[in-house]
């Protein structure tokens, strides 16, 4: 892990029409490291990995990747530049099969060759989509959905990984899957990933950095470990 900063976001503020969402966001993602956003629901966790993400315009505020200034760049632009979000519900395309839907994440890249080295790095990450690889969206289980919606998203070999509720839905043993490759991948690759996730437990026990949201804002940005280890910090804001 290193303390060298891919993500800088500073006070940033973001609604929908007139309504402020997200007010005075600061927030510092370290480079290879696994960053969790929790809190209750309407805290404004979605609303920040849209903002981020570029589907949902900021007020003001500034959003650095890797220094650079992303401001009103479009959402195609800001996944050349090695930002991927797999949203909640995740989005697979139910009548394009699991390959056509893979590739999808590797359209805007030249590189074909390394496009298809890196189909083949997520069917060696996710075996159940190698053998189901001809089938349609619509016949896979929800687990395998969300393994395809992160795999089309890795295949855009991404620097930054916004993920919106990996778990919602899921078995807790496919959850507990899904957050060890978030391991396997910040070890190996070095990927960096902000993660908002409702299953608290399971996303601190992966995480490096905790970050708790209330009202749109950031209330709590400390260690996983102690968000996890600090029972009065628990109670107050997480309610376990």
């Amino acid at each position: 892990m290193t303390g060298t900063e891919l993500l800088s976001v500073r006070g940033l503020v973001a609604g929908y029409g007139a309504a402020p969402v997200l007010r005075t966001i600061d927030l510092s993602i370290p480079v290879g490291t696994i960053t969790a956003v929790v809190g209750a629901n309407g805290a404004g966790k979605t609303t920040l990995l849209r903002t981020l993400s570029g589907l949902v315009r900021p007020s003001a505020g500034q959003i650095r990747l890797d220094g650079e200034e992303l401001g009103r760049l479009p959402v195609e632009h800001r996944v050349r530049r090695g930002m991927a979000h797999v949203p909640e519900g995740r989005g697979v395309i139910a009548e394009l099969t699991v390959e056509e839907n893979l590739r999808l994440g590797g359209l805007w890249r030249r590189d074909r060759a390394d496009v298809r080295r890196a189909l083949d790095e997520v069917y060696q990450l996710f075996e159940p989509l190698a053998r189901r690889r001809r089938h349609a969206g619509h016949q896979l289980s929800g687990g395998e959905r969300q393994m395809l919606a992160l795999g089309r998203a890795l295949v855009a070999r991404p620097r930054l990984l916004l993920l919106d509720e990996p778990s919602l839905g899921l078995a807790p043993r496919v959850t507990a899957q899904i957050m060890a490759l978030l391991r396997q991948l910040r070890n190996n690759a070095g990927l960096t990933v902000l993660l908002v996730e409702q299953n608290v437990r399971s996303a601190l026990s992966v995480a490096d950095q905790g970050v708790v949201m209330s009202l749109g804002r950031v209330v709590i940005d400390t260690a996983a470990a102690e968000l996890r280890d600090d029972d009065q910090l628990r109670h107050a804001y997480l309610g376990f």
